[in-house]
């Protein structure tokens, strides 16, 4: 070995063993790896920071962004809240919430699909009455396994289109990975929806979640030319029961009713009395299109011109609401925020909540113009509450969000645009028809993931300049000397996948993806078999919590340990590989 090679694969071998130890973060580990490589001289100055501006890093980041507009939209609300319920049995639901992340997750990204859908498991569980855990571990390999199918769903994918352009002169594009992605997800899917979730250590503490939330006691208003006006109070508890809210009283002409509220007829300007959390709440006002206040003090919100957000706040002793109704220190005039809801350790409100006067300890949840939080807090006497990336759902511009979305897929699958051209442009669309806050622009960006790609992408390059991916494909294939080319794409394929397993699937993409070319231009044969077969093993981390990150995001609400996920996850990546490898040679034969 040269003494180039020496160094980079000791830098790798350092990066690895420190990214298992977990002591430091990865993005750090990284980092830190890129600038001893630039010190060394093995890796040019000028191609020090070209990771950053890598096609791969920019689609990662700009699909987080996107993932947030849908969100934000009520595109997901859309879907879920039409679909999911808690009378299913459990393998039904486990069927249904699969599909649901794998078909969200094949177009936006992974991590993003099971944060969307996470919560709505857990409150399914709930009403049901069982652990979360039950279903928690199938959502999560469900997502990782939808991300499979297109460029867009895995990071590993847009690297490995991003290295084939590099080294083949053009990308894969945007369904390529659909054939063999597909069937091993079909196929995984049907193994987590049937079998896998059977496999799972029962669980009684699911780690907490949304139980921990506050009920707070709210209003919603009907506005104008709502749908539903003309029906009945009790018409509507079916939805309340779905988004997990209960309506407990009906305000009209600034008068309470209760029992007889039931029977009462809907009509414009009424205000629904509810007992929530606050996503609930959101979730029950998009699925109605309810307004959050009337129309004055909406227009006195809307006046801020930059957006609304909700925040929470605690009553303090010497607060100037104490004794006070909301009404009474003029917040809507003086302010131009709303009071959305109170909660009172549990107890009910019998007034209308902005004629309630305030108590030292309620808990309030206020809508305040964007990035005036603070200000009103302040003004208000209140001590602020952690925030839990609370957000007022912009339903009224979901199809505008999908049809921008789905513009931008369809452009790029066509060969019409360059993806990363057409997810920034479904960006600058979505922060210019306000559907993404431009305050809230880059706190959707993982950066971590951008400063870990940024930095393993010129090392990778590096050690493929040094000609160190050369020396690992030729150990594999004489390791595999004399063997058919299916049983090389296997070798690929497990190792790969091990790697994945322990250590971040995007640097394991960025040193197989290289290794797998070698090893085919050794073979003399085509690389596309090898690159796909590197896609589908680096995104199949079911072995452990820390080989990918939907697997960590439910560890803690999940209340599973380091070793439950082999149990389900050995068969799921042995079947992976049985139905990856005959499809790659029938779809992108050697």
């Amino acid at each position: 070995m040269t003494p180039d090679q020496i160094i980079l694969f000791s830098l790798f071998g350092a990066v690895f063993g420190l990214l298992l130890w977990g002591r430091f973060r990865y993005d750090i580990v990284a980092f830190s790896a890129l600038m001893v490589g630039v010190v060394l001289g093995v890796v040019p100055q000028k191609d020090a920071f070209s990771g950053f501006g890598h096609p791969a890093t920019l689609v990662v980041a700009l699909v987080l962004v996107v993932s947030a507009g849908l969100v934000r939209s009520g595109a997901v609300f859309l879907i879920t809240r039409t679909l999911v319920d808690a009378s299913r049995s459990l393998g039904a639901h486990i069927t249904l919430m699969g599909a649901i992340g794998g078909v969200l997750s094949a177009f936006m990204n992974n991590v993003a699909a099971l944060a969307l859908l996470m919560p709505v498991d857990i409150q399914t569980a709930r009403k049901a009455g069982r652990s979360a855990g039950l279903s928690l571990m199938p959502l999560s390999f469900a997502t990782i396994l939808g991300g499979m199918v297109t460029l867009i769903g895995t990071p590993p994918n847009i690297i490995i289109a991003a290295i084939r352009e590099e080294s083949l002169g053009a990308p894969f594009k945007m369904f390529d990975f659909a054939p063999v992605g597909g069937v091993a997800a079909i196929a995984g899917l049907l193994f987590v929806a049937l079998i896998g979730w059977r496999l799972i250590p029962a669980r009684e503490d699911d780690g907490g979640g949304p139980d921990d939330l506050s009920q707070y006691i709210a209003e919603l208003t009907v506005p104008a030319g709502n749908k539903h006006i003309g029906k009945r109070v009790a018409e509507l508890d079916e939805d309340a029961e779905k988004t997990d809210v209960a309506i407990i009283g009906l305000i009209r002409d600034g008068k309470r009713r209760y029992g007889q509220a039931r029977n009462t007829k809907i009509q414009e300007g009424d205000a629904f009395v509810l007992e929530a959390t606050p996503d609930a709440l959101d979730e029950f006002r998009t699925a109605l299109d309810l307004a959050l206040a009337d129309e004055t003090r909406t227009e006195r919100l809307n006046a801020a011109g930059e957006g609304v957000e909700i925040i929470e706040v605690v009553v303090m002793e010497n607060s100037r609401l104490v004794d006070r109704t909301a009404q009474a220190v003029g917040l809507s005039w003086r302010q131009s925020s709303v009071l959305m809801g109170i909660s009172r350790e549990g107890k009910r409100i019998s007034k209308e909540i902005r004629k309630t006067e305030m108590r030292p300890g309620d808990i309030l949840l206020l809508l305040v113009p964007r990035d005036r939080g603070p200000d009103v807090t302040e003004w208000l006497g209140c001590l602020p509450l952690a925030d839990r990336g609370l957000a007022v759902t912009e339903n009224s511009k979901v199809w505008l969000a999908i049809a921008m979305f789905g513009g931008a897929v369809i452009a790029a699958s066509l060969g019409l645009i360059y993806l990363p051209v057409a997810l920034g442009m479904v960006v600058v669309a979505y922060v210019l028809t306000r559907i993404v806050p431009l305050s809230e622009l880059y706190t959707h960006i993982e950066w971590p993931v951008v400063v870990l790609l940024g930095s393993m992408i010129p090392l990778g390059a590096a050690l493929e300049t040094s000609g160190g991916t050369e020396l690992i494909a030729g150990a594999l294939i004489g390791w595999t000397q004399g063997l058919p080319a299916w049983m090389v794409l296997t070798v690929l394929m497990i190792v790969t996948m091990t790697l994945s397993d322990v250590l971040n699937n995007t640097a394991t993409t960025i040193v197989a993806a290289p290794v797998g070319i070698q090893m085919a231009q050794t073979l003399g044969v085509s690389p596309d078999p090898f690159l796909m077969a590197v896609a589908v093993a680096a995104s199949s981390a079911f072995l452990t919590p820390i080989g990918h990150k939907n697997n960590t995001l439910i560890l803690g609400p999940g209340g599973y340990s380091f070793g439950d996920y082999w149990r389900m996850g050995l068969p799921l990546e042995i079947i992976v590989v049985a139905v990856s490898i005959p499809a790659i040679l029938v779809f992108w034969p050697l």
